[in-house]
């Protein structure tokens, strides 16, 4: 996956005391995307606008803010979150991700 005449934002996200950061680009079409990665550890993530998360490296489990279980998710796979929701995700290893808004 490569993002042609993208702008990134050089302020680097990070959450979570530095386990979890990104930087966002915006690609030439207009959309809005942030490139991640997140350490070891379970952490909650509220939402504003639609999300997908795309996972690139790793493994990973994700419970969404309308489901009782926990789902698995690994390099290639992806799941959605909806706009002003939340889900929980937990990691054993590093997770690499890009994630889609919108």
């Amino acid at each position: 996956m490569s993002f042609k005449n993208a702008e990134i934002q050089r302020k680097a996200n990070v959450y979570f005391d530095g386990k979890v950061t990104s930087r966002s680009i915006i690609t030439a079409e207009g959309e809005m995307k942030s490139l991640g990665v997140i350490l070891p550890g379970s952490y909650r993530f509220s939402t504003q606008a639609q999300e997908r998360m795309e996972i690139i490296q790793g493994h990973c489990r994700v419970k969404l803010a309308d489901k009782q279980g926990w789902d698995d998710y690994q390099a290639g796979a992806s799941f959605h979150v909806p706009a002003n929701s939340h889900f929980e995700i937990e990691v054993e290893g590093l997770l690499d991700y890009v994630c889609h808004y919108g």
